[in-house]
């Protein structure tokens, strides 16, 4: 099962985890990989935090196409846009490209099977 930590800490908090894990790695040490999202500031956190019902409808419902998603959660495809272009941006998501009857369709999709929130750091 691939998770996803997500966090908030300071920026030398998140440079000491990286040096953590580069030791580890270069002693072979790393038990399964760790896929972890670590924000700096509470206002990306907090995006991140109200729009996670996007991640979660995606895993659930698997849909075909972004503006198939605008049409499960009733919001208005542009704005659906936004908030996924910031969890590509993150890594929380991946946009799949293919082609539909001669039209482009972006097909959004989760690469992990549960997200967790770390609030220690908060």
């Amino acid at each position: 099962m691939k998770e996803l930590v997500v966090s908030l800490k300071s920026s030398s908090e998140v440079m000491s985890d990286f040096r953590e894990a580069f030791k580890k790695v270069s002693k072979r040490k790393g038990k399964k990989p760790r896929f972890e999202i670590s924000f700096d500031n509470r206002k990306d956190f907090d995006r991140f935090a109200r729009n996670i019902f996007v991640l979660s409808n995606i895993l659930n419902y698997k849909p075909k196409s972004v503006y198939e998603l605008a049409k499960l959660l009733d919001l208005d495809v542009s704005n659906l846009n936004k908030i996924i272009l910031f969890f590509e941006d993150l890594g929380a998501l991946q946009i799949k490209k293919r082609k539909v009857n001669g039209r482009q369709v972006s097909t959004p999709t989760v690469p992990y099977d549960a997200i967790k929130i770390d609030l220690r750091a908060a």
